[in-house]
């Protein structure tokens, strides 16, 4: 129970990866903060199922592309649980499509939602995190952030934009005791890859060394290695969890 009476804010908590990150976090001893843009429902269940394991939780509702709600967000935090001493920048949405065919309000949705919404939290937490001279902060990238993919140049570049945003705050709050790190995952079994077609994920698969498909659960071990004790001397390194995909 290494992240014991810790307090980890997730990001787009309510389901997929997120929700696996939270219930691992839970499972370590932290006290989870499950945030959610929509779907309250399904942030309850995630509660729900903290609680059921013996853990502690709370939901915090915030659209983390607004500076106003992820500042109303924190306090509320504060005045419940305390300071936030482990950030998880998950929150991602996809608007998928071919670079001449990209609407522009697409590109922005993706880069606000995926990226902008990480600096917005990052630099909300780490004043706290900075007085006292701990904490970890890790954000959720992806293997197309590494290698790029035809039809997702907006989230390719909002994954990539979240390394670079990783690699130069890891150096600014090194000094602090707080590391940031990145995790980059492969294709991962959610609802996306479920309403996918057997013929796609046979072509996905020859992309993949280890011949299958990552589980949200693979994601959620990475992330709580980063934020327990064995990252203490990890910072500005990004993890690649996506089977060999990305070598």
């Amino acid at each position: 129970m290494e992240l014991t009476n810790k307090v980890a804010l997730i990001t787009g908590a309510s389901r997929g990866i997120g929700r696996a990150i939270a219930l691992k976090m839970a499972q370590c001893g932290a006290r989870i903060v499950i945030n959610y843009a929509r779907q309250e429902s399904l942030a309850l269940e995630v509660k729900k199922e903290i609680e059921a394991l013996g853990g502690v939780a709370m939901i915090a509702p915030a659209d983390v592309t607004d500076e106003d709600q992820v500042s109303a967000m924190l306090a509320k935090v504060k005045d419940t649980f305390g300071p936030v001493d482990i950030l998880v920048n998950n929150a991602g949405i996809t608007r998928d499509g071919l670079l001449v065919r990209m609407k522009s309000d697409d590109w922005h949705q993706v880069l606000s939602t995926n990226l902008t919404s990480a600096f917005y939290m990052s630099r909300a937490v780490s004043k706290d995190m900075m007085k006292a001279k701990a904490g970890r902060i890790i954000n959720i990238s992806s293997v197309v952030g590494v290698s790029g993919n035809a039809g997702q140049a907006n989230y390719s570049a909002s994954k990539a934009g979240l390394i670079g945003l990783t690699k130069s705050i890891a150096r600014e709050l090194a000094a602090k005791n707080i590391t940031v790190n990145a995790v980059a995952p492969g294709f991962i079994e959610t609802e996306m890859t479920d309403a996918l077609s057997d013929k796609v994920k046979d072509q996905l698969l020859t992309q993949i060394p280890l011949k299958s498909l990552g589980k949200a659960e693979d994601v959620a071990e990475a992330v709580c290695f980063l934020a327990g004790n064995g990252g203490r001397y990890i910072t500005g390194q990004v993890i690649q969890v996506d089977g060999g995909m990305a070598m």
